[in-house]
């Protein structure tokens, strides 16, 4: 019985991505193969977990699996799985549009190399669409296990910017889809072509994978493992059957970085094989966004991205974990309050960071990968995870003043290991950029002294360093506030020095200071110039200029604080300032020293305007026009 068949046009992002396939995808287009099995052993995991509360569901045909069927003749290809199945309804939604967050994103991440882009089709969801970059025509013939036969679903496409859909009677559940292979894509309908894809690509899948036996008829043979990898011995599982797994799981066609396979026994038994992949999703910075393990209860699927037994910090982590103690029916409400889980939490971050000391320690090129994709989420976890703070400060990588470049290539040890004796603090500053950070002022001495700086320039930075107290016994010390804290590091002369430049300007600092009035709390001779002739200072406590404008644009009201400025008395700038007597000019150029200071400190001045006017005024007066 057929009904109501209808014309539907594709989404705008569908037929765009349709245009990729056919035309943009020849020299890989074997990935279809891998997509569409892995679609249907999708389905057959959630049909799985829906019978463990509706066990009618699996009564008819109990052993889940995925079958592919070719006719060279014809040139057609079709992969069948008994899973979940589609209704009418998800034909249309699944079929038709893909979701318009992801979109911008999957489009913006192409290249042109065809390799890379083929291994983006997994990771935004979008494997089904593959299927046209070998056939002419696809057809899906549906129904889900919870509808009757006469609610079966057959959907057709030629990727001409529409499908049509129409109810249709049929007495199997899950899903088949049909390729009319294109006439250069007729290799696909070959046995031992299709035999080799499946070894290939999903010979991990925990399902078995049939292919009719040569020379029977009806009958099948399993062309896979068909077995849960985690769950056979390590010894026994090739690196590329790893990396094989991890594709399928992580929908990323690029090798993981590392990977850890760990069976616990004892008053709690699981399994987990965590991944660190090489390259961070679309939506890393989505917090929100669906994240997690794959779920497994005595090999049995519960639930894709269950969140609760990672922390956030530890997102990017892909894998599955199969408990041999959580209930069947386990829910996410259960998840969130049963103590096993919050005990298995802490053993897998601790995993986790474990897995990343690892790879650190072996594999300094991968690790500088894994830094620059997922460092600033580590960062997170200094605040988030208090009680494995001592595991992730070595893992936190830093550029340096002891290195040229921006590359963030520093660790703490690296930073120990070349500290000058006599040295209590570990010394940072934090700029607009790393180039910034490395020109800034307040470490000129630093730098005059051999001191090395660690430079700092992520957004999340000042927060992060607030976090810190001290690494092997040595405090962290921002060179941009208060005082330097020199200590033995300080010369014989430096407290003599200090004690003449105070009493040599005591008239020039009141001066500045009246010119300046509220702008700063007082102006001081600076400890810490050597090349510049001022700079700001805040205490230990206040908030930076960056956080102010950071709550102001959240619509928060910053508390009010107030610098110190910092003169460079040696400087022949505030020496020429101490010479001009009181007026315009004085005040001009104070206000120049401040301007300039505030340029360094938050990028920004109070009034662009008047600081142009006031520059221009200085400019024509030295230049003796008039």
């Amino acid at each position: 019985m057929t009904q109501a068949r209808q014309t539907h046009g594709f989404q705008a992002e569908v037929r765009q991505l349709l245009q990729l396939m056919i035309h943009s995808l020849y020299s890989h287009r074997e990935i279809f193969l891998r997509e569409l099995i892995s679609n249907a052993s999708d389905a057959n995991d959630r049909l799985r977990f829906l019978a463990l509360s509706a066990p009618e569901l699996l009564a008819e045909h109990p052993e889940l699996a995925i079958w592919i069927d070719f006719d060279a003749k014809a040139g057609t290809l079709s992969v069948r799985d008994n899973g979940i199945g589609l209704s009418r309804e998800e034909a249309i939604l699944h079929l038709g549009t893909i979701a318009k967050s992801g979109t911008a994103e999957f489009f913006g991440r192409l290249t042109g190399d065809q390799q890379r882009d083929a291994q983006l089709i997994g990771q935004f969801g979008v494997g089904f669409y593959s299927a046209f970059i070998v056939a002419e025509r696809v057809e899906v013939f549906s129904r889900r296990a919870d509808l009757p036969v006469t609610e079966g679903v057959r959907w057709e496409s030629s990727a001409d910017g529409e499908f049509t859909v129409e109810t249709v009677e049929r007495a199997a559940r899950g899903t088949t889809v049909v390729l009319h292979l294109k006439a250069d894509a007729r290799e696909f309908a070959d046995p031992w072509r299709l035999r080799t894809l499946v070894r290939r690509y999903s010979d991990h899948i925990a399902f078995p994978v049939r292919l009719p036996k040569e020379g029977a008829n009806l009958e099948y043979e399993v062309v896979n493992q068909a077995q849960a990898l985690w769950a056979r011995p390590r010894t026994e599982i090739s690196d590329d059957e790893y990396r094989a797994f991890y594709r399928h799981i992580g929908h990323d066609g690029a090798d993981p970085l590392i990977w850890s396979h760990h069976r616990v026994e004892g008053k709690r038994e699981y399994t987990t094989l965590l991944y660190v992949p090489s390259q961070a999703p679309f939506d890393l910075w989505q917090r929100d966004a669906a994240r997690g393990l794959k779920l497994y209860v005595r090999r049995v699927f519960i639930m894709d991205n269950a969140a609760q037994f990672l922390p956030l910090y530890l997102r990017f982590i892909k894998g599955v974990i199969d408990s041999s103690d959580l209930p069947l029916n386990i829910s996410r409400e259960l998840l969130q309050q049963d103590e096993q889980v919050e005990a298995m939490r802490s053993a897998l971050a601790r995993r986790a960071l474990d897995l990343l000391t690892k790879l650190a320690g072996e594999d300094a090129a991968n690790y500088a990968i894994f830094w620059k994709e997922f460092g600033r989420v580590l960062k997170e976890g200094l605040s988030e995870d208090p009680s494995n703070r001592e595991r992730i400060l070595p893992l936190l990588r830093f550029a340096s003043t002891a290195n040229a470049g921006e590359e963030e290539n520093v660790s703490l040890a690296d930073y120990l290991a070349r500290i000058k004796p006599g040295q209590e603090r570990i010394y940072y500053v934090i700029g607009e950029n790393h180039a910034a950070a490395r020109g800034s002022p307040h470490i000129e001495l630093l730098r005059k002294r051999g001191v090395e700086v660690l430079l700092l320039a992520d957004r999340i930075d000042e927060w992060v360093m607030g976090q810190l107290g001290e690494y092997s016994g040595k405090r962290f010390k921002d060179a941009a506030r208060g005082d330097l804290q020199l200590g033995a590091l300080a010369d014989l002369g430096d407290e003599e020095r200090a004690d003449a430049a105070l009493k040599g300007s005591k008239g020039l600092l009141k001066r500045c200071k009246d010119a300046l009035g509220e702008r700063v709390r007082e102006v001081r001779p600076s400890a810490r110039l050597e090349d510049s002739p001022a700079c700001l200072v805040r205490d230990e406590s206040a908030l930076s200029e960056s956080m102010r404008r950071l709550l102001q644009a959240q619509g928060q009201t910053p508390p009010a604080t107030e610098a110190t400025l910092e003169l460079n008395v040696a400087h022949a700038l505030v020496r020429y300032l101490d010479q001009l007597g009181k007026g315009e000019d004085f005040d001009d150029l104070a206000r120049l020293l401040y301007d300039q200071a505030c340029l360094t400190d938050s990028g920004q001045v109070e009034q662009p305007a008047e600081f142009t006017r006031r520059l221009n005024r200085q400019l024509v007066r030295l230049a003796g026009a008039h």
